[in-house]
């Protein structure tokens, strides 16, 4: 200290620590050739002695002006060291460096004018202190001090002069303090940032790209700032980037995927459609680096394909479809289990777009690694089940096709019917709204056939009773009314004439039992009208009830479209199809005659040729059409049944019959023990005001049952 203290007169050192700016510039001036002459004399303990002097004397002294002249003091230091300031930097910037945390924003100030004089004098022999000096800087850049910042950008531009044009600068050092500091939310701070980047970024010898991964989050984050610019600086860097990975052979696709993943679900609408940009372009490129990441890519996609922004769902299709093209092998590292995940999951989204999605990804995977996602059905078909629910008609179709693709197998394909039974019994508004949708498209996509029979052979022995005959109901009308099931109708229809049609009669009247109306109709399909009449003879009281009436009624009105029409023709020979004129009257008989049903069928038995018509030509009979079951040769009565006996004897019909009154009789004595439950647990209302169930009124009939209007009022009777 003696020895600096006799090398500097005290005026000069009186002058350093003045608050004008001038004398303390002109005492710097007197310290920069006090160790000039030092220097150019190889005193550099003498030096050493000035910088240490000046750095505890006035660098770190309590007074600020003491400070600002310490720090104009160690330029001129530098300035006066020129060629040789390199080995004493040491002594010379952290007493700098730690001046741009002084709480004096005019030290600060000197201390950026101060840092940027030395960097002009030693250049690259700067770099050893980059990252505290960009650290430093960080910080200034958002200082509160408008001329802080000016100064501190002023250095900056210099510092990155000095990076650009050095060797000795180390990026794998500097990576780790970019990638704490991209966090930062500060404005400036990030435009600081963004700055270095893309400087670092057109250096040829510095490999920013190889480190892409550690800064790239924080450059999508930095893509929803309030910032315009700093979007727009974020943006450019991205896209200059991403430019160089499709001109690069080696990118690390890996990590970038996982940031990707993460950013295509940002809430911010320019951030998601940048990472959906990126991830089209990595699953081009990528190749097999990205197997492994599948999964989490098509968690990505999947979600942004009902994105709200039309461009984002544009891309997002185009990824999506890319994706799917791509052949991979689980032995590459494709996970089927994982992307089987996903898509269930997504199978629960409220888009419909993104629903659909999902089971193309699965169906897809079936035909391409079935006996892998057979594997992992377990997981997946409760999803898939779930999936017949949805409100979406293509979901529900899409679906079907997935059910269909898994059951082509014979334990699949009766695991799906026994399901499909369990959830129809489960969800009676999934049968109501969506039963007929579901059995026709898979009588289309698994032959109506083996669907028909699988359903029959699960209901005949099902316990739910009440069950059994909803959905035997539901059957048989799809049955008699869609379009796709117009084969299996003609094979019914040849049931008294081939043994393929016989085999497939025996099979659905064990299950068609369970509802009266179903097996009528059944026996109207097949043309075994003689049983369809033993059928009705064999019905009691207790089966003719309101629900009975109403499926009688629409029994009535589908024997009036083109299905029936062969039977309607049938009736203009009488003779021949005596037991379908019998069967018809008997259904005439059990409808209520006040009832549209009645009417139907009673115009169109109207219309039944008698004998005399046949016979002679002549017009309908003026009589009552139903006082004469008309009257027939016994020779054709034989002839006929010579013809068919053969065929009836192919089909056990008495016993058919004792097997549909068993079934029957179950279904009272079930209605009877429901009836008895309910009476055996009155109300607590009931209780309360102790009414019997003999002293209440009779509930009102269905309307079907509900006796003519005239009734009521006896004088409006006819004698």
């Amino acid at each position: 200290m003696a020895d600096a203290l006799s090398l500097i007169p005290a005026s000069v050192l009186r002058n350093l620590a003045d608050k004008l700016y001038e004398k303390r510039k002109n005492a710097a001036l007197e310290i920069e050739g006090i160790v000039k002459q030092l220097a150019l004399a190889g005193e550099h303990e003498k030096v050493s002695a000035v910088i240490n002097l000046l750095t505890t004397e006035f660098a770190y002294s309590p007074q600020a002006n003491q400070r600002k002249g310490g720090l104009i003091g160690l330029a001129a230091a530098t300035v006066g060291l020129a060629a040789e300031a390199a080995q004493h930097l040491e002594q010379i910037v952290p007493p700098v460096l730690n001046s741009f945390a002084d709480q004096d924003s005019r030290v600060r100030y000197y201390a950026c004018e101060a840092l940027y004089n030395i960097a002009k004098v030693v250049r690259g022999d700067f770099i050893i202190f980059f990252n505290k000096i960009f650290d430093a800087l960080c910080k200034l850049s958002a200082d509160s001090d408008p001329n802080v910042q000016s100064a501190a950008h002023l250095l900056d531009r210099l510092i990155k002069d000095i990076v650009t044009e050095s060797d000795q600068f180390s990026i794998e050092e500097f990576i780790p303090l970019l990638r704490e500091r991209m966090n930062v939310l500060n404005p400036y701070v990030r435009q600081f940032l963004v700055g270095w980047i893309t400087v670092l970024d057109s250096v040829p010898d510095i490999d920013m790209l190889g480190f892409l991964p550690d800064f790239l989050d924080g450059l999508f984050n930095m893509l929803s700032d309030s910032s315009h610019e700093i979007r727009q600086q974020a943006d450019s860097a991205l896209s200059e980037f991403l430019q160089e990975i499709k001109n690069s052979p080696n990118v690390d696709y890996g990590r970038m995927a996982e940031i990707l993943v993460q950013r295509a679900g940002s809430s911010d609408e320019f951030t998601r459609l940048t990472a959906i940009t990126w991830i089209n372009e990595f699953v081009k490129l990528g190749g097999e680096q990205l197997v492994p990441y599948y999964a989490d890519i098509l968690g990505a996609i999947l979600p942004c394909i009902s994105d709200k922004e039309e461009k984002i769902r544009v891309v997002a299709r185009e990824t999506n479809e890319e994706l799917r093209a791509i052949r991979a092998d689980p032995a590459d590292g494709f996970d089927i289990d994982a992307i089987l995940s996903i898509a269930r999951r997504e199978l629960t989204s409220e888009w419909e777009a993104t629903r659909i999605e999902a089971l193309h990804w699965i169906s897809a995977l079936l035909g391409r690694q079935r006996s892998e996602v057979i594997s992992y059905l377990n997981h997946t078909f409760d999803s898939l089940l779930n999936a017949l629910s949805d409100s979406s008609n293509e979901v529900v179709l899409l679906a079907l096709e997935v059910h269909a693709c898994i059951a082509e197998d014979s334990k699949n394909f009766c695991r799906l019917v026994d399901l499909l039974v369990r959830n129809f019994q489960n969800d009676r508004v999934l049968l109501e709204r969506r039963g007929a949708l579901i059995v026709r498209r898979l009588c289309v996509l698994l032959d109506a056939e083996r669907v028909y029979r699988q359903f029959s052979l699960k209901l005949e022995h099902e316990e739910d009773l009440d069950f059994a005959s909803v959905m035997v109901q539901a059957l048989n009308l799809i049955l008699l009314t869609s379009s796709e099931l117009a084969e299996l109708r003609g094979l019914v229809k040849l049931s008294l004439v081939q043994s393929s049609g016989q085999d497939l009669f025996v099979s659905l009247y064990s299950s068609w039992c369970h509802s009266p109306m179903a097996t009528i109709s059944l026996c109207l399909l097949a043309q075994a009208y003689n049983h369809a009449s033993s059928v009705i003879q064999s019905l009691r009281e207790e089966d003719i009830n309101a629900k009975f009436l109403v499926q009688l009624d629409k029994l009535i009105r589908l024997l009036e479209t083109p299905i029936f029409a062969y039977l309607r023709l049938q009736l203009l020979e009488p003779g021949k199809y005596t037991w379908l004129l019998k069967t018809l009257y008997g259904l005439l008989m059990m409808l209520p005659q006040q009832s549209a049903a009645f009417k139907i069928l009673r115009t169109r038995l109207k219309t039944v040729p008698s004998y005399s018509c046949i016979e002679q030509l002549k017009g309908t009979s003026s009589e009552n059409p139903y006082s004469q079951i008309l009257q027939f040769s016994e020779d054709n009565r034989n002839q006929y049944a010579a013809n068919v006996a053969n065929v009836y004897n192919a089909i056990d019909f008495p016993s058919k019959l004792q097997q549909f009154e068993k079934m029957q009789h179950k279904h009272r004595m079930h209605s009877k023990s429901k009836l008895q439950s309910r009476n055996s647990t009155p109300s607590i209302a009931s209780q309360e005001i102790n009414i019997s169930e003999e002293s209440r009124p009779p509930s009102p009939l269905p309307e079907i049952m509900q006796p003519p209007k005239s009734w009521n009022n006896p004088r409006q009777l006819k004698p």
